[in-house]
Formats: C-alpha cells, sequence, structure tokens
C-alpha cells in the first residue's frame, strides 16, 4: 500500500513538473508575441496568463461538469478550444518568424511546418499536464475493505436484481437528504437501465460511485421510484392507444 502511495505522490510531482515546463516554454513565445502586437510595459506579462491560464481554468471546469447539461459542457469546450487553438496559433506562429529571421548556419536548421509543429507541444503538454493532475487527485490512493466489497457489488451479475432486499444495502443510511436535488437525478437518469427496462437502484449506485459520489440507499430507492414513474409514465400513452382505437370501432 505504502509502494502505491509512493508511486502516485512521483507521478503527481512529475505532472505539477511537466506543467510548470510546459507553461514556461509557452509563456515566453507569447509574451514575445505581447511585444510584437504592441502591449506596453509591465502589461506584455499579464498576457500569457490570460491564454494559457484560462485553458488551465477552462480544463478543470470541464472535469467538474462531468454531469452536467450537454449545452453547458458543449459552451465550456467552446471556450476551452478557442483558448487553445489561439495558444498553439501564437506559439506556431512566433517559432515561424524567428525561424524565418535567422540566417542559415552550420547548425541545424529545420523548414517552417517542423518549427510550427514542435512549437505547439508546449500549450498542448500544458492542458494536458492540467487534466492528468485533476484526474490522478481524484483517484483513492489506497482501497480498504469496504471499497473492495463495494467493487465486487458493482460487477456483479444482472440477476442479483431480483434479490434487492433490506440485507442488499451496501452504504450506510444515516445523513440521507430531505429531498433529491435535480443535479443528482439528472445524473441518475445516465444510470443504465436494469432488467426489462425498469430502473435499478444498483446502477444508480454504481453510476454515482463512479464519479467519487456518495449515496445511500434510502436516496438511491428515491431515485429509482422517481425513474420509474417517468418510464411508465413515457410508457403509458402508448398502450392507451390500442385500447382507444377499440373502443371507437365498437
Amino acid at each position: 500500500m505504502s509502494a502505491r502511495i509512493t508511486a502516485t505522490a512521483a507521478i503527481r510531482v512529475g505532472i505539477a513538473l511537466l506543467a510548470i515546463f510546459a507553461f514556461a516554454l509557452s509563456y515566453d513565445a507569447l509574451r514575445q508575441m505581447a511585444v510584437a502586437i504592441h502591449i506596453r510595459g509591465l502589461l506584455t506579462y499579464v498576457f500569457p496568463l490570460v491564454i494559457d491560464g484560462f485553458i488551465a481554468i477552462g480544463v478543470g471546469a470541464l472535469v467538474m461538469l462531468r454531469a452536467a447539461s450537454t449545452w453547458s459542457r458543449v459552451y465550456v469546450w467552446t471556450l476551452v478550444g478557442a483558448a487553445t487553438v489561439t495558444s498553439i496559433w501564437a506559439n506556431a506562429l512566433h517559432a515561424v518568424r524567428l525561424n524565418q529571421q535567422t540566417r542559415q548556419g552550420d547548425g541545424l536548421r529545420l523548414d517552417d511546418f517542423t518549427v510550427g509543429g514542435l512549437s505547439a507541444i508546449a500549450p498542448l503538454a500544458l492542458a494536458g499536464a492540467v487534466h492528468l493532475s485533476i484526474v490522478v487527485h481524484r483517484q483513492p490512493t489506497a482501497r480498504g475493505p469496504a471499497d473492495v466489497a463495494r467493487g465486487a457489488a458493482d460487477v456483479a451479475p444482472d440477476t442479483a436484481e431480483v434479490a434487492e432486499g433490506p440485507q442488499s444495502s451496501v452504504e450506510p443510511q444515516d445523513h440521507e437528504p430531505s429531498h433529491i436535488s435535480p443535479e443528482r437525478l439528472a445524473l441518475a437518469r445516465t444510470a443504465p437501465l436494469g432488467r426489462n427496462g425498469r430502473a435499478s437502484r444498483r446502477h444508480i449506485e454504481a453510476t454515482f460511485r463512479s464519479r467519487d459520489l456518495t449515496i445511500g440507499r434510502t436516496e438511491a430507492d428515491k431515485l429509482k421510484d422517481i425513474l420509474q414513474a417517468e418510464l411508465d409514465e413515457a410508457v403509458s400513452p402508448q398502450q392507451r392507444e390500442p385500447e382507444t382505437a377499440s373502443a371507437s370501432a365498437v
């Protein structure tokens, strides 16, 4: 267990160093571009922070908004994509222009396409390092007996659905919420259905745990009942149409 914790700590340190070095490389190029577009004085030091800083914050926001609505995620993805493309374009343009001004010498000289492509590594590495850091931070460093038991319950065959009873709870029932929030209901709707296309408490619990969220049995049962009611309501109109047609024919 201690070896795993040590390895995780080493990975986190490596990711942090990668992010720092990538930011430094991109920062140098973007600051020179700030001078080239006539930003004055100390503000040239702020210009790179606006672009690369937005990339780092945007990647973090995407991870935290995994359960948000599709339009919210598309909006954040658009902003992060625009900032990333801007940083890559500025880094590449900076490298290409300097490459064109360099006189032919005895050292290695690369073509503009290669120079521009290599210069794009820094902003891409920055965004990737931020994402990796958040993903690693959200993973537990060690698993105890309770975690192993919950993992075994998640991979149980679907036939265990019929055995749902008072003894099958894998979560403590203390501190149950008195109401269901819209966000947690939206997340529960993403859970796969159980046998015969019915809402599954076990699948709802697994969906919450996959996002490192806790959920008690009482709340899971409430969510299952709400989802099943929605499913029944969606099916009922289709079942009533043949009955109405038969009554009209008589």
